[in-house]
């Protein structure tokens, strides 16, 4: 049963188009929800609404629900919706009147809202501890092998001498604000829309600031409209935190399929990290960075699209919003993954210290050398054409003796 029936049947297809996604989706959120209708519970409870025994009741098979869903079990149909409405279902099959009391005092805008909430303070403590595995793992690549130099590059063409600490800890410098990023996205969740409703409130004395500490909220979000037209404003900036960190991902990933090319191979990827060709025999091809090279993209496809389903509803809550929730669940799976998959490969990873010397052509001095001259006294400019001049006459000299007699 739907818990907004009226008494009369919805056309099949137009029911099949507004569920959408939701009632798979949703099995993510099914603990959420029950620990935050067990606090609505025991708000309902302090009003004088549910008595001792009910409440106890009530806790008790939320307390299931959410055990089942943990192993697996409880189901979602595509009749009941959502999460949200399969839990009331539940508890009004087993617990009848005392079931129907659950919802009372609040809205399913404001469940959902709640349930989200909490998912997403979750899943940012679990990004933020991503990041810092992933920055520990530089950290002891950067231990390792950080003395090694190597070619710094611009215009993908050398430029001067860089080293392997050099680049590591560019990336754990960046992780680290990416992690204060994603500190504040979790600051801006971290507010109770419990008690809020449909976004006008609810027409008893609820006690917002209880359920907001059962719940472990930093802040009660006060004003109800707010806090419907802040879900896709926060989902967004969830999103734009991780692809700040993708974009990181992006860029590290380009460097070691480039580094670990044969034919400049500073870098080694194991082969267990490696597929192959299903032709050419002799391929290991680097498939995992190309796949977190790619998911940058698909991230912030997701905050882009998150934001125009946002974009110019009016005030109160719309049904376009539904339609955020997965791009906002898939860039939080991809990064979290992403990051994951990241700390084992730098974790991994070795350093050709052989190829790296040799890497280190005549070239990539030409700024030391102008700087010499300069701390001889010699202007900037005049020590620049100094050396670019003898660059040009060795390249000269070096095509020469190429060239046949």
């Amino acid at each position: 049963m739907k818990i907004w029936e009226k008494g009369y049947s919805l056309n099949h297809s137009v029911e099949e188009y507004t569920v959408g996604d939701d009632y798979i989706l949703d099995a993510a959120l099914v603990v959420y929800d029950c620990k935050a209708s067990i606090a609505h519970a025991r708000m309902l409870r302090k009003m004088g609404i549910l008595s001792p025994r009910e409440l106890k009741q009530i806790i008790r098979e939320l307390e299931n629900v959410a055990r089942l869903a943990r192993e697996g079990k409880f189901v979602i149909s595509r009749a009941d919706e959502d999460c949200h409405t399969a839990i009331e279902n539940h508890l009004v099959a087993r617990l009848k009147d005392v079931g129907q009391k659950i919802h009372t005092a609040r809205s399913r805008n404001d469940q959902v809202l709640t349930a989200l909430r909490l998912y997403y303070k979750d899943f940012l403590e679990q990004c933020r501890e991503g990041i810092g595995r992933l920055t520990s793992a530089l950290g002891l690549f950067s231990r390792k092998y950080g003395r090694v130099e190597l070619p710094g590059y611009t215009h993908t063409r050398k430029a001067m001498p860089s080293s392997v600490a050099l680049w590591a800890s560019a990336f754990i410098d960046s992780m680290k604000d990416n992690s204060k990023l994603v500190a504040v996205a979790a600051q801006l969740v971290d507010q109770s829309p419990l008690g809020t409703a449909a976004g006008y409130g609810v027409p008893l004395p609820v006690d917002r600031a209880f359920t907001a500490r059962e719940l472990g909220f930093a802040r009660v979000q006060e004003n109800p409209i707010y806090t419907q037209f802040s879900r896709g404003k926060f989902e967004s900036t969830i999103v734009h935190a991780l692809s700040q960190a993708m974009f990181d991902l992006n860029k590290m990933a380009t460097d070691l399929i480039w580094f670990s090319t044969p034919e400049f191979g500073y870098f080694e990827l194991p082969v267990e990290f490696c597929t192959g060709s299903s032709i050419m025999p002799q391929k290991r091809n680097p498939d995992i960075l190309e796949l977190v090279r790619g998911n940058y993209h698909v991230v912030v496809s997701c905050e882009f699209q998150i934001k125009n389903l946002a974009a110019n509803l009016p005030s109160g809550y719309n049904r376009d919003i539904q339609l955020a929730k997965a791009p906002t669940f898939l860039a939080m799976n991809v990064t979290l993954r992403s990051l994951e998959v990241m700390g084992l490969v730098v974790g991994h990873l070795r350093v050709d210290r052989e190829k790296c010397r040799a890497g280190l052509t005549d070239e990539l001095y030409a700024t030391h050398r102008a700087y010499e001259l300069v701390k001889k006294g010699v202007p900037f400019r005049e020590a620049y054409r100094t050396i670019s001049a003898q660059l040009a006459d060795q390249g000269t000299k070096k095509k020469s003796q190429r060239s046949p007699k």
